[in-house]
Parts: structure tokens; C-alpha cells; sequence
């Protein structure tokens, strides 16, 4: 019986989800001896999008594809992918939900490249130049660069078979992904592979986990701003927590190292805005409205993840 193909093309990312495969160190041998890796672009291989182009639609079993869509590039490589692989999944919550990097969304391209190449103060550009879908060297020499867009959810170009959150993935749970697919035990499509419990449920800090009552927020602190007992929970302690919204399959692994959730393993099931669903979670736990005034830059805690995959998208005029 010949191996299962598999394909995988980093977008809009960091290659923190590459890593995450790599941190599956000896299981990630027993992965490769199964699979058939026909295409890794572009960390692992120098490989030409041509020849993947060239391979017949649908041969390819399962396709990867990690980070959003930020330029027409990316866009290519998502019709192309979707078009060449069987099963196609957003690997990571950039894919899945649009990432931290989706918050670009918030300003124009326009806006992003003056400070990126004209405003910080960092910046050697004497001439101003900006970056341009075509340029010309010595006059002579035509460069083209991928034309930019808005941030993108996978989802929002292609149709997706299957989601995995986190920033990146966590190890043990890619591992458990990965043995469902080789086994033919996923769940059905348009589904997100997690084991549908919210960081709350899998962290040590939960009161309700040692039989004790859930306690109100009485203040809204920053996370440089006093300390915390190390079994107490983080949201009732003040720092604006997101485990009750958010998929626990991470194993709360922040939380073990007294950071609070911040949301990127993606919405629990049955969520279709993540920052709304955490507006209303944490909204709730507050002791008093006064206290909504302490939560600096709602945009970027509650949809720090997700706003190119949320209702609204990006920003609505200024």
C-alpha cells in the first residue's frame, strides 16, 4: 500500500507552527516514515511552486497550510493547495482565525508601509521609498512583488475541511491530530480537531476543579502590576484571563507559568465570534461597570487572535 501524501505551505506566518511539528522530536520520525511529504514550502526545502502546480488535482491526501492570507501569493498558493490535496487543513490559528498578525486589519496597507519605511525612527530610507508590486533596478531589471491585501482567514479564500488552533499548535496535541489522521478518526468536516474543553477545565488554577465557588473580579489589573499566589486563579486575581472561552488542548500552558490565557488556541465549540464570546465572559465576572474603564485596548485582548475570521473584520472608519 503506497504512503499517504502530504503537503504543507507556510502563508502569512512565522514558522512558529513549523517548529511545533519539530517539537515532536522521535514521533515526528515515526510521522515522516508514514507519510509521503511532497511538497514542504518554504522552510524545509527549496522546492518550485511549479512542480506542485504540475501534480494532478486532488492526488495529494492531506494538505497543511499555516499563517494567514496577506498577499495575492498567499491567495495563489491556498487555490492551489485546496485544488492539489484531498483534505485540507488550517493548521494554527493564523490559518484558522487570521493570528496576531491579522491585526493589520486595524490600519490600511497605506498606513502600515509609511511607518514600517518612512516613520520609525530606525529606518535608513533617505529617498522615502516604499515597497511597490513592481520595481525597476538600474533601470533594466523588472522585480515583482506579491500585491498586499487584507489579512485573511484560509477560510475566507478556500473551503476548509478542518481547523487546529494555537500560536503554534501545542506539541502533544498535534500529536494526537496527527495519529486521528492517519487513522481516519476525525471528526466531520468543517470541524476543528480539539478535545472540546476550554483552558478552565484543564487548569490546575480553577477553583471550581478543587470544589471551591468561583469569586467576582473585584479589580482589572496589568499583567506588570502586583503578583499572585501560584494555585490561585489568575481572572479572580485580576488579570484579565481568557480560559473560559478558549480551546484547552494546549493543556493551560501559559497559565503554569503565571501568564494569563490570551485566547489562541481558538473559540470553544459551538462559538462563532471568539472576542464576543469573551467580551460577554469577561464582562460577566466583573464586580462593577466602573471597572470595564481599566481594560486598555479591548481590540487587541479580546480579538488579539481572530478579528480577520470575527463578524467584524477590521476596522470600521476611524
Amino acid at each position: 500500500m503506497s504512503k499517504p501524501k502530504l503537503a504543507y505551505y507556510l502563508a502569512g506566518g512565522c514558522a512558529g507552527c513549523d517548529i511545533s511539528l519539530v517539537d515532536l522530536a522521535d514521533f515526528l520520525v515515526d510521522v515522516v516514515s508514514a507519510v509521503d511529504i511532497v511538497f514542504f514550502a518554504p522552510t524545509l526545502v527549496d522546492v518550485k511552486y511549479k512542480d506542485f502546480e504540475a501534480l494532478p488535482d486532488g492526488s495529494v491526501d492531506v494538505g497543511l497550510l499555516t499563517g494567514n492570507i496577506r498577499n495575492k501569493e498567499h491567495e495563489h498558493m491556498a487555490k492551489v493547495m485546496r485544488a492539489k490535496c484531498k483534505v485540507l487543513i488550517a493548521y494554527g490559528i493564523c490559518a484558522s482565525l487570521g493570528g496576531i498578525k491579522g491585526l493589520v486589519n486595524l490600519y490600511s496597507n497605506q498606513e502600515l508601509l509609511e511607518k514600517a519605511y518612512r516613520d520609525t525612527f530606525s529606518t535608513d530610507n533617505p529617498t522615502g521609498e516604499l515597497p511597490s508590486p513592481k520595481y525597476v533596478v538600474d533601470g533594466k531589471y523588472e522585480l515583482e512583488l506579491p500585491e498586499l491585501t487584507e489579512a485573511r482567514t484560509l477560510d475566507q479564500v478556500v473551503e476548509v475541511d478542518y481547523y487546529i488552533g494555537g500560536c503554534p499548535p501545542h506539541y502533544e496535541h498535534v500529536k494526537a491530530a496527527l495519529v486521528a489522521l492517519l487513522e481516519g478518526k476525525l471528526p466531520p468536516r468543517g470541524s476543528w480537531i480539539t478535545m472540546g474543553h476550554a483552558v478552565c477545565e484543564v487548569c490546575s488554577r480553577n477553583p471550581v476543579l478543587r470544589g471551591e465557588k468561583k469569586k467576582p473580579v473585584l479589580e482589572v489589573r496589568r499583567v506588570i502590576e502586583g503578583g499572585v499566589e501560584e494555585e490561585a486563579c489568575l481572572l479572580e486575581a485580576g488579570y484579565l484571563c481568557l480560559g473560559p472561552v478558549t480551546q484547552g488542548d494546549c493543556g493551560a500552558s501559559c497559565l503554569k507559568v503565571n501568564v494569563p490565557c490570551r485566547g489562541c488556541g481558538g473559540p470553544i465549540p459551538g462559538v462563532r465570534d471568539y472576542g464576543l464570546r469573551a467580551i460577554s465572559a469577561i464582562a460577566s465576572a466583573l464586580e462593577n461597570e466602573e471597572l470595564v474603564d481599566r481594560i486598555e485596548d479591548p481590540v487587541r485582548l479580546f480579538y488579539r487572535y481572530s478579528l480577520p475570521g470575527s463578524m467584524i473584520g477590521k476596522r470600521l472608519g476611524k
